[in-house]
């Protein structure tokens, strides 16, 4: 009963002072909305960086060789470190925080052709796992490198997708052949088209696959062009580095120290810069929309403040039959989180609106699309429940704290 007495007070100050209610309640609205949409916009951005850095691979660091810059067991500096496919296996097996790697080559001197289409791609020799390290998803009815054809040094070959669509337009390319030089190989597999905002050599939709064994026998290279690795953990990034120091210095004679000996791209190291960026950004675009949602609490608080002055007979009439401070904190902390939540639904429908209309906008691939997560809400919920608190409370004691002998003088 008492609710429905609150509300029937609310409804009834919001037809007395409709103009001063309806104001107060677009100041939460707008406020609820700056908040969602800033966040909103801001988890999609993030979500699109990460998805655009990932386009090369999840977590994956290469390995480059390098030259020495220091003297080492009697080897003077200045030595080139040249890397070989058997490095490969042996960081994997001498080191077991390494979940996955792949030696890679690269040949950009030959050319590939299909009747008269002709292309000078990277063909890039892998093992099969350089798939899934890199994220290449082959189309359906395709396939990525397997062990068989590695094992076999069969002449079969992955096309990026802008490869396949320079060499066959729209026709089917899996099961048709292509040259690489004067050899055949048969197609069998056409990546899927992916966001790719980073890459070393080339962008995977315009390079070949083909098994490292092939490559071998094609081109006879002794050494790779880098070793491809993903850690079983990115935590544990830095410390498998310093292990692949120290187990290649042991193979090429150089000081694990030393740092030029090989070249490291950590993609992990931009992982963490992103999760920190990204904390902060969104932070700070939260603020900006809590400055706006604060206004709005401030127009709350001013309005409860003059029902208090309006009702102040009533509170006094009220004290003086035995009414307690916390019943009269009640209806006015009730009343407070009415109007607040009434602002606020509008706030959430107009926002989702705003959010929708974006989301359909073609800028995806820039700045991502925004999205209500369940973060957003309960950071705007939050927000909204201590303004809710703050500008209810204030009102709220100061009219419980009234003198009931003053009240029924005024």
């Amino acid at each position: 009963m008492r609710w429905l007495t609150t509300l029937e007070q609310f409804l009834h100050d919001l037809k007395a002072q409709r103009l001063r209610t309806t104001l107060t309640i677009l100041g939460i609205t707008w406020g609820t909305v700056a908040v969602v949409v800033l966040l909103a916009f801001g988890v999609g951005f993030e979500r699109q960086t990460r998805k655009n850095m990932h386009g090369m691979g999840d977590g994956i660091v290469v390995l480059f060789g390098g030259r020495t810059t220091r003297p080492f067991q009697g080897y003077p500096d200045g030595r080139p470190v040249r890397l070989r496919e058997e490095d490969a296996r042996l960081l994997q097996r001498e080191i077991p925080a390494i979940e996955a790697i792949s030696p890679e080559y690269i040949n950009r001197q030959t050319p590939v052709r299909r009747g008269r289409a002709v292309t000078n791609p990277a063909i890039t020799g892998v093992y099969p796992v350089y798939g899934r390290l890199r994220n290449i998803i082959p189309e359906p009815g395709g396939r990525f490198l397997n062990e068989q054809d590695l094992k076999l040094r069969r002449r079969v070959v992955v096309l990026g997708d802008q490869i396949k669509k320079l060499l066959f337009g729209d026709e089917e390319a899996v099961g048709q052949q292509v040259y690489i030089g004067q050899t055949p190989f048969l197609v069998v597999g056409v990546m899927q088209p992916k966001i790719q905002n980073s890459s070393y050599y080339a962008r995977d939709a315009d390079r070949i696959f083909i098994p490292a064994s092939t490559f071998r026998v094609l081109f006879g290279d002794r050494y790779v062009n880098n070793l491809v690795y993903r850690p079983v953990d990115p935590d544990l990034s830095d410390r498998v580095k310093r292990a692949v120091y120290v187990t290649l210095g042991r193979r090429y004679r150089f000081d694990p120290a030393d740092e030029d000996a090989l070249g490291i791209w950590d993609t992990n190291e931009m992982d963490r810069f992103v999760k920190y960026f990204f904390l902060g950004f969104n932070l700070f675009m939260g603020l900006i929309g809590s400055f706006t949602l604060t206004v709005g609490g401030i127009g709350v608080a001013n309005i409860m403040y003059v029902v208090v002055q309006e009702r102040t007979r009533e509170i006094g009439i009220k004290r003086a039959v035995g009414a307690r401070r916390r019943d009269i904190l009640g209806p006015f902390f009730l009343e407070t989180f009415l109007i607040v939540a009434v602002g606020a639904l509008l706030g959430f429908l107009i926002a989702y609106g705003i959010i929708q209309v974006a989301g359909a906008l073609p800028l995806q691939e820039e700045i991502g699309r925004p999205e209500l997560s369940p973060m957003v809400a309960t950071v705007t919920v939050g927000l909204l429940l201590l303004i809710a608190l703050l500008a209810g409370y204030f009102p709220a004691r100061r009219a419980a704290l009234l003198d009931p002998v003053e009240c029924l003088r005024s």
